[in-house]
């Protein structure tokens, strides 16, 4: 074989296997987001979040949550956390909130979000992460898996670590509407339909039994979504008359067919409009 060939070849294997992701500047950024083909973190500059005040309803788990993340950024034992519950009830708002709290109190704890569809990429998004002289909460947001989905056992690698262990530097939350993250009823029907059914769905629904930490959220009652609103009127200072705001908010929540932290922000998303203010 030439020399020309072999460099030829040697270019098209360099080109079938790039060269490992360099970290970015960590401190550029209090948040990145994951992204694969190709890998790359992107620093997020301002992030969507609420004040960890106005999470009204939510208070067990506000404290828990807060108290895990905070010995985690201070260089303790903590465990991994899974959010599950009601829609719109302010699981994945809090994650955010709490890590504004810890970095308010000059602890540089930094947030890398993984989407759920990028979990096979996890081991090469952990190798970059564990030298970097940073914490890190990795936070993947609406988790779940269906009967046929393998994405289950990336995450084991996240909260396991495999023979490598998971970096002391990286703590990972999830939230989820449902508590074992797959539905109900396709945990029956693997039951129903297999040879031994004990262990035809042990090995997904102990996925979940992994995470240190179980934090239910629930559907709020009226005064607690009502409470939602007069928080985010008297911090943005918006000023209306507690009859009105109680009788268009209750109407708002009727014609939404629902009521939640999430219903409570869109209600006062358009009351600030109609009142002149911006949020």
């Amino acid at each position: 074989m030439s020399d020309a060939a072999s460099i030829r070849i040697a270019n098209a294997l360099e080109r079938m296997s790039p060269a490992p992701l360099e970290a970015p500047d960590f401190a550029e950024a209090e948040a990145f987001l994951w992204h694969t083909s190709p890998d790359q973190l992107e620093p997020i500059a301002n992030v969507s979040r609420v004040d960890l005040d106005l999470l009204v309803g939510i208070d067990r788990s506000r404290d828990v949550l807060l108290e895990n993340t905070l010995r985690f950024a201070r260089g303790m034992s903590a465990n991994n956390a899974l959010l599950w519950g009601a829609r719109g009830m302010g699981k994945s708002s809090l994650v955010k909130a709490v890590h504004a709290q810890i970095n308010a109190q000059g602890l540089p704890l930094k947030v890398v979000e993984l989407q759920r569809e990028d979990l096979p990429s996890v081991t090469r998004l952990l190798a970059l992460l564990r030298d970097a002289p940073y914490r890190f909460l990795l936070f993947c947001d609406d988790l779940s898996f269906s009967h046929d989905d393998q994405h289950y056992k990336s995450l084991k690698a996240v909260l396991d670590g495999g023979i490598a262990g998971r970096p002391d530097n990286v703590i990972f939350y999830a939230t989820s509407n449902r508590r074992h993250l797959m539905p109900r009823d396709m945990i029956e029907n693997e039951r129903s339909s297999a040879i031994n059914p004990g262990e035809a769905v042990e090995e997904k629904v102990s996925l979940s039994d992994r995470f240190g930490l179980w934090l239910g959220f629930h559907p709020c009652d009226q005064d607690q979504y009502l409470s939602m609103i007069e928080g985010y009127c008297a911090a943005h200072g918006v000023a209306v008359d507690p009859e009105v705001l109680r009788a268009e908010a209750i109407e708002w929540q009727a014609t939404r067919g629902s009521r939640s932290g999430r219903v409570a922000w869109q209600f006062f998303v358009d009351l600030a409009g109609r009142h002149g203010v911006v949020v």
